[in-house]
């Protein structure tokens, strides 16, 4: 049955949702921002998403789905390109006789309808879907599936004739583009951006090319390259990147940026060589998920409150810890954008610099040219700052100068290596900073880790026995609920969605300062003190972020030790 060609403003004021008046500010507003008119309308607070798919189904009579609890066929969402995919936000659910069911959040798109009737030759039947529960999906979905389009590009690899290529003297192959190898790893990285990968492995195998991406913190394999293709590969991504192809020895370090669905995305790039060939890993540095508002990150309400406290202080040093890859850099890009001021000079010293933030300058380290953190550092304080943020103190002269601008007046925000907040103190007293000094300047410690999300759709609730709860130092939770992952369509059968952060927020009070001056390393004696200061410790938030559904206890003891 062909779809009644309805607009979505005249239905909604039919089925009395939303008023006339309504509708013109909504259409006003969406003449300036280009933006779907139903996600306006849910924007505004006109109506809800619910509201609006009940409207959808009864008036149009095309039924609504829940995707958690379809079985789609991952060879079904194949036979659908994944450029459609993309520019449409549509996800194909089944195929019966030569039609297409097609799950849509906009069933009114019928645009979408038209073209995807093009693409496959097959009748199209929508149904709907709430925009989060598909968004969801086609990110899982997109991020490991292998479609048509890559699979010919495969194919295309291995009859391929790559000649001098193999021997990595000539790049003219490489130049062409409309060379398979150009497509195919500008498929693959879009492919990665699409599916949400935090990185890009490429690694060669004694017989082929693996390619993984690490999505919510795990690596996930998600096809392999004919071993021939592999010289050109390389020396493509190293032309992306302006490193040396010739040079296979020695690891090399470059960035590229590309525009993928309308976005600039920064791509980090590393090589390493091995016994089978240079590696390569591509950090993907989405612009649009890392500069995220204070509140967007994660932290308990105390937590929050006691880090915009820290931050608003006139001076001092704020440090952030935590290990590689827990999200350090983008805590204080979110607390360089809450400080951004006209009124105020920020610099930061960087390496690399991650994300452009406008307002704020950015210098990038460079080692060869003299450039290095100690001595940029004491150029940014010839320039008249207020605010500076150096992306590590490696050596003990970085973290020296670093309590000299906080003890001349400086808000100063850097990052270390440390497992607690406790042992940052040590760590710093160790690098050769005087207690007396590192007492007076440092104003506060964040630490942090990362963790993996419970799916919303599939975590199963229990209640906490007596037993466990002894066992992991937490007996007032005996019998309290919580929830287990169990794997659907939407995690990959994972039980897990996105990452979050576990905080500890280290505030140096009358009593902590005492105890730096008077040589206490302790890190077990300096938590006790910080913790009778108002600190909540990691593994507490990491207990409370459980309890509220967040995440899993499993999820909370791999990041933290618990009953310890």
């Amino acid at each position: 049955m062909a779809l009644q060609r309805k607009m979505l403003g005249d239905i909604l004021v039919e089925n009395g949702l939303i008023s006339e008046e309504q509708l013109a500010q909504a259409l006003a507003d969406q003449k300036m921002s280009k933006e779907k008119l139903g996600r306006i309308l849910v924007r505004r607070g006109f109506l809800s998403e619910d509201q609006l798919l009940e409207v959808l189904e009864f008036s149009l009579g095309i039924p609504r789905v829940q995707i958690s609890r379809m079985n789609i066929n991952p060879e079904t969402v194949k036979l659908l390109p994944t450029t459609l995919i993309s520019k449409y936000r549509i996800l194909p659910l089944s195929v019966n006789q030569g039609r297409m069911t097609l799950i849509m959040a906009d069933p009114l798109n019928y645009q979408a309808i038209d073209d995807v009737r093009l693409s496959t030759g097959m009748d199209v039947v929508p149904v709907m879907a709430s925009e989060r529960e598909l968004e969801s999906a086609i990110q899982q979905y997109t991020a490991l599936q292998v479609d048509s389009k890559m699979e010919k590009l495969l194919g295309e690899l291995n009859q391929y004739n790559y000649g001098s290529v193999l021997e990595a003297q000539s790049t003219e192959m490489e130049l062409v583009d409309d060379a398979p190898v150009i497509r195919m790893v500008n498929s693959l990285l879009k492919q990665a951006v699409q599916g949400g990968a935090s990185d890009i492995h490429i690694e060669p195998l004694e017989h082929d090319v693996r390619v993984r991406f690490r999505i919510d913190g795990e690596l996930w394999e998600v096809l392999s390259l004919p071993r021939k293709s592999f010289p050109a590969t390389v020396s493509r991504i190293k032309i992306m990147a302006n490193l040396d192809i010739s040079e296979k020895r020695v690891p090399q370090d470059g960035r590229t940026r590309l525009i993928i669905d309308g976005r600039e995305i920064d791509f980090r790039i590393s090589t390493l060589p091995s016994i089978h060939g240079e590696k390569i890993v591509l950090r993907v540095l989405d612009r649009t998920n890392a500069l995220m508002s204070l509140e967007k990150l994660g932290f308990g309400p105390a937590n929050e409150q006691r880090i915009k406290s820290l931050i608003k202080r006139p001076h001092g040093m704020v440090i952030v810890t935590g290990p590689t890859g827990s999200g350090k850099t983008t805590t204080l890009y979110s607390v360089l954008t809450e400080l951004n001021d006209p009124n105020r000079n920020i610099v930061t010293l960087e390496d690399p610099v991650e994300y452009s933030l406008p307002g704020i300058t950015q210098v990038q380290i460079n080692t060869k040219a003299g450039l290095t953190f100690p001595a940029g550092l004491r150029s940014i304080l010839r320039q008249d700052p207020d605010i500076i943020m150096v992306g590590e103190m490696r050596d003990g002269e970085t973290a020296g100068l670093g309590v000299r601008a906080a003890l001349t007046g400086h808000l100063f925000f850097s990052t270390l290596h440390t497992n607690s907040a406790a042992g940052t103190v040590a760590r710093m007293v160790n690098m050769g900073i005087e207690n007396y000094l590192l007492s007076s300047s440092l104003a506060g410690i964040v630490s942090q880790r990362l963790i993996r999300r419970l799916c919303r759709n599939c975590c199963q609730p229990y209640e906490l026995d007596e037993e466990t709860a002894i066992q992991l130092n937490m007996p007032d939770y005996t019998g309290k609920q919580f929830f287990a992952p169990a794997g659907c369509n939407m995690c990959r059968q994972s039980g897990y969605s996105g990452r979050m952060a576990l905080h500890e927020v280290l505030g140096v009070g009358p009593e902590m300062r005492r105890a730096i001056t008077n040589k206490i390393q302790s890190e077990d004696e300096l938590e006790e003190i910080a913790i009778s200061e108002g600190m909540i410790t990691m593994s507490r938030d990491g207990i409370y972020k459980a309890y509220e559904g967040m995440t899993s206890l499993e999820e909370v003891m791999k990041g933290v030790l618990l009953g310890g």
